[in-house]
């Protein structure tokens, strides 16, 4: 994969929004249409049908060059060779951990990406050492129903104050894209407004162009 300082665009491929699609076929849509990043997010499955999804999707983004993140399962992460592992902060901090190097070890390519919700919950995760944060949900968004959206002032702040690569996710779409990117992004997650288009390919290509 590509250096995480220069990936832009972070698609999912994620079991809420497959409607019966094989993952790693959707994978390989999103790798032709240009994503930098894909996570593989299957809440509530059994760990060992997301280790499974996740030993065929890797050989698509290995062949294409495209990063693979698995959600909240880092054994599974570290077990198949994956690229990155993303938590969410009670995955990381409610279990107790400060700083990323307690779950890496010293020759571990793994890298760690941490979900903020706030400023306060951004500067704890930088304080960690993570490879990334997310910055999120800007809009509201059905992937995290309950989640309030932290709006695009969030995204000025992380703008403004994070140094490191960050990402904007939560409801982003192309109609709203552009007063993403005017608040500062310059990385955007993507889930529903790509899964749910009639070619995964094709929206993921659009967002690639508009990014730059």
């Amino acid at each position: 994969m590509k250096p995480l300082s220069d990936c832009k665009l972070y698609t999912f491929v994620d079991t809420a929004y497959l409607h019966g699609r094989a993952p790693e076929l959707v994978a390989q849509q999103l790798c032709d249409g240009g994503s930098d990043l894909i996570q593989l997010r299957a809440k509530n499955l059994p760990p060992e049908e997301i280790r499974r999804m996740a030993e065929k999707i890797l050989p698509v983004t290995r062949q294409a060059n495209v990063g693979l993140v698995i959600n909240d399962h880092l054994e599974i992460a570290r077990d198949i060779g994956a690229d990155i592992c993303h938590l969410g902060q009670e995955d990381f901090f409610d279990t107790g951990h400060t700083k990323i190097s307690q779950i890496t070890s010293a020759n571990s390519s793994l890298l760690i990406g941490l979900s903020t919700h706030s400023p306060d919950q951004a500067q704890r995760a930088l304080d960690a050492g993570p490879d990334y944060i997310a910055i999120g949900p800007v809009f509201a968004t059905g992937t995290k129903p309950g989640a309030k959206p932290v709006t695009l002032e969030y995204v000025r702040w992380a703008a403004a104050n994070v140094i490191g690569p960050w990402f904007a996710i939560g409801g982003i779409n192309l109609e709203n894209l552009g007063d993403v990117l005017a608040a500062g992004a310059k990385r955007i997650c993507v889930v529903s407004a790509i899964l749910n288009a009639p070619d995964a390919a094709r929206a993921c290509a659009e967002f690639r162009k508009r990014l730059g």
